[in-house]
């Protein structure tokens, strides 16, 4: 047994048990591919794999079970190794966020601006992408910290952590209609096509409980991923615009006006979460602390002593 048939199994369901995908993944061939798996399961005298043919069609009972431990095995084997970088080179590295393109525009430039200055040597890199991309990137270990506001926490295999709370605006022409109005409601803003995020995105799901618990059937014309498109199609006329809050710059965003909503949707969490078991190089946590002042090393640490012992 060695890693690299670990390292085959993981991918092989990473991929769909598409082989010339594991292949390629990993620089290799594909008859090597299958040749490590044999050569494994002939060691150790089960069928990881289900067949028919040549084609591999998903896991085996034994397979599952397997699977759990490979993946414990790589993850402790890359403990290992950032062990080692830790106590070599304290203040040089990698660091990997994966985070939505609101809080990469909005909530973690003043972050990272600070955190770059105590570590000019860590190399950051930012993955934006939806919730469930955010997600997949995590629990793969292809990311050591997840920033987003959906999709973190139902997820067995991270545990999360609350960030910050938030709560939507109303973004509408200079002169607009709804800007005379003392107090809006949910009845008011349905007055108007309405521009926002899009569905997963950015705290939506309550926008569209509150228009449905209040009997509204909001006209959504367009949805975005990224407030500066909402801002953009509110400035040439489509619409009204619903958007984090955050999102608004009287500066940059001069032709428009911002208009709270008090009340109206359910405030949102963004969370932070990281993958269980992982080892956290030290300007990881000195990361995290500045995005969550509160929350230490040694809080961080207490949570996933207790979230193992649940799992377990």
């Amino acid at each position: 047994m060695n890693f690299q048939q670990l390292r085959i199994v993981r991918e092989t369901v990473r991929q769909d048990f598409n082989l010339t995908t594991v292949a390629n993944t990993l620089f290799t061939s594909q008859p090597g591919v299958s040749k490590h798996i044999k050569d494994l399961e002939d060691e150790l005298g089960i069928e990881i794999f289900v067949r028919r043919g040549k084609r591999l069609l998903g896991l085996t009972e034994p397979g599952k079970e397997l699977l759990a431990v490979v993946e414990r095995i790589l993850l402790d084997a890359q403990n290992v190794r950032s062990i080692a970088e830790q106590f070599s080179s304290r203040e040089t590295g990698n660091l990997i966020i994966a985070t939505t393109h609101t809080q990469a525009r909005y909530a973690l430039p003043e972050v990272i601006k600070h955190f770059k200055a105590d570590y000019p040597k860590v190399h950051l890199v930012l993955h934006q992408g939806s919730p469930r991309e955010i997600a997949e990137l995590l629990t793969a270990g292809e990311a050591d910290i997840a920033v987003a506001t959906e999709g973190l926490e139902s997820i067995p295999e991270v545990v999360t952590f609350p960030c910050y709370t938030w709560s939507h605006a109303l973004i509408v022409p200079q002169g607009h209609p709804l800007t005379q109005l003392t107090e809006l409601t949910l009845a008011d803003l349905a007055e108007y096509p309405i521009i926002t995020y899009h569905e997963g995105f950015t705290g939506r799901t309550n926008i569209d409980r509150s228009f449905t618990d209040a009997g509204l059937a909001p006209d959504i014309v367009l949805s975005a991923i990224d407030a500066d498109v909402i801002k953009t199609y509110v400035d040439v006329g489509l619409g009204i615009g619903i958007v984090a809050s955050m999102a608004y710059n009287p500066e940059r965003d001069g032709n428009l006006v911002r208009l709270d909503l008090p009340g109206l949707f359910k405030p949102n969490t963004t969370r932070l979460a990281l993958r269980r078991g992982i080892y956290l190089r030290s300007y990881a946590y000195a990361f995290i602390h500045k995005l969550v002042p509160g929350l230490t090393e040694e809080k961080i640490s207490e949570s996933l002593r207790k979230e193992m012992v649940v799992a377990l």
